[in-house]
C-alpha cells in the first residue's frame, strides 16, 4: 500500500505535525516520493508509526523510543534488552505515581485547612507563599501555621 501523509495520519490517528516531527528527528524514515512529488508511505511505515504512537501512549520518552527502534532497526536486540528498557521505564512511572500521591496528600491537607470563609486571609494562599521544595510532604503542610 502506498498512501499519502494525510491518509497515514488519518489511518493511524496521528496528527500531521507529529508525523513531520517524527521524520525530522529520524523516528520515521524519509518517505518515498510518487511521480507527482507527493510523499508516499508503505505498510511498514504504518506499522512503525503505530509502534511509535503506542510507545508514546505508554509514556516512553522520545529517547527511549529511539533506543528501542535502533535495536529493532538493526535487528540487534534480545528480548532481555527490551525488557530492561521497559523495566527502567516502569520504575520511572512508579516514581511519578508516588510523587503524584504525595502531591495529592499535600493538596488534600491544604484544602482541609480552609473553611471556605469570606475573609481575605486564606491558609492555602499562606501555605503557597511559605512553600519550599523540601516542604513537599503531607506532614509539613498539615502542621503549617498561618502567619
Amino acid at each position: 500500500m502506498n498512501i499519502t501523509r494525510g491518509k497515514l495520519a488519518k489511518l493511524t490517528g496521528c496528527h500531521l505535525e507529529t508525523v513531520r516531527y517524527y521524520e525530522s528527528i529520524g523516528l520515521m524514515p524519509e518517505p518515498a516520493r510518487a511521480a507527482n512529488g507527493f510523499r508516499t508511505y508503505s505498510d511498514d511505515d504504518v506499522r512503525r508509526l503505530q509502534f511509535l504512537m503506542r510507545a508514546r501512549d505508554l509514556g516512553f520518552a522520545v529517547a527511549e523510543v529511539q533506543n528501542l527502534l535502533s535495536l529493532v532497526d538493526n535487528n540487534a536486540y534480545s528480548c532481555g534488552q527490551v525488557r530492561d528498557i521497559t523495566l527502567d521505564h516502569l520504575a520511572s512511572v512508579r516514581k511519578k505515581i508516588a510523587d503524584l500521591k504525595r502531591l495529592e496528600s499535600v493538596l488534600g491537607d491544604m484544602a482541609s485547612q480552609c473553611d471556605g470563609g469570606v475573609v481575605p486571609e486564606c491558609p492555602i494562599v499562606d501555605a503557597l507563599y511559605d512553600f519550599a521544595p523540601e516542604d513537599l510532604s503531607a506532614s509539613t503542610w498539615s502542621n503549617a501555621s498561618r502567619t
